[in-house]
């Protein structure tokens, strides 16, 4: 496995994650088509002014087209204050096998080797049993329940934390 930035031939991997009722079920449903190679565009934008990282999960290094999902650290504001906040997809035949985990994870070590991230934030749906898992997993703490927007719907998610830098063992 390894993690590549987006690019913009990845436009099909994101409406397949983004697109499908059954990817976007614990994100209250799927996002509309049109919209989505703007939505790369940006991501290639931000990825390449390295405010965001946008990764891509590959299976294997020799297919680096071959994606499996993403994983993205992005800043933003909470509640008035600038947290940094990590979310993942992995599509559904590389489910179960580690991939989103594994990818959560070596986003998590290149943001402590980093160093300017601070705490990560993930906020995976109350509903989400395998995301919670990862960041149970992985050392997060759990901090509590809470609604939070998510294109333009309200999800409730459990809010986890982690200090790469202090909680990555």
């Amino acid at each position: 496995m390894l993690l590549r930035d987006v690019e913009h031939g990845d436009v099909e991997a994101y409406v397949r994650m983004r697109c499908d009722p059954v990817m976007m079920a614990e994100l209250g449903g799927p996002l509309p088509r049109q919209g989505m190679e703007a939505k790369v565009r940006r991501d290639v934008r931000r990825a390449a002014a390295d405010t965001d990282w946008t990764k891509m999960i590959v299976p294997h290094a020799a297919r680096p087209d071959l994606v499996a999902g993403t994983v993205t650290l992005w800043p933003h504001d909470e509640d008035g204050e600038r947290i940094s906040e990590i979310g993942w997809m992995v599509l559904p035949e590389y489910q179960g096998q580690g991939l989103g985990k594994q990818g959560v994870r070596t986003l998590l070590e290149l943001a402590r080797d980093d160093g300017r991230w601070g705490p990560i934030h993930a906020f995976p749906a109350t509903s989400n049993a395998p995301s919670n898992g990862t960041c149970r997993s992985l050392g997060f703490r759990l901090l509590g329940t809470q609604d939070i927007p998510f294109a333009g719907r309200v999800l409730q998610a459990r809010h986890w934390v982690i200090d790469p830098r202090i909680d990555l063992t």
